[in-house]
């Protein structure tokens, strides 16, 4: 079960009713504020990430190779697309679980993420098989 969508708005309660305790109505605006502050500071975290990611390729990376060494499991969805500054290339159905995204780089290395519920679960790197260049053609001394 995911504690955080209960704990969150419990601690919300909580701070409210240890303001009112302790100041009465002053100190409700206090904690209300802090909420506020609280609440605005991470919407603009997430209307900073997606500028961002707006204006880079969907599903492009740097380098496939670093974002595979920087995951993690249990990331969120939003931290991944911070890191990578693009959106993933969605390769699963539309809001289906789980949901499986893609980032590629220029030489077409790419890392699948899936994520279950908005956190990072397993991601696979898949690099392009590298075939061997022939050798080249050693000069053979002029025949006598």
């Amino acid at each position: 079960m995911n504690f955080s969508k209960i704990f969150v708005p419990v601690a919300c309660l909580v701070l409210l009713g240890a303001g009112w305790r302790s100041y009465g109505w002053q100190g409700v605006a206090v904690a209300s504020g802090a909420l506020v502050m609280w609440l605005l500071l991470h919407f603009t975290r997430l209307l900073t990430i997606l500028k961002r990611a707006a204006d880079r390729p969907v599903g492009h990376v740097g380098s496939a190779v670093m974002l595979n060494a920087k995951l993690k499991k249990g990331v969120t969805l939003m931290h991944v697309i911070a890191m990578t500054k693009s959106l993933g290339a969605l390769q699963s159905p539309k809001d289906t679980q789980p949901e499986l995204f893609r980032w590629t780089d220029g030489t077409d290395s790419h890392v699948t993420c899936e994520f279950r519920g908005g956190k990072l679960v397993s991601w696979t790197l898949v690099r392009p098989s590298q075939e061997p260049e022939p050798a080249p053609a050693e000069a053979l001394p002029p025949a006598p």
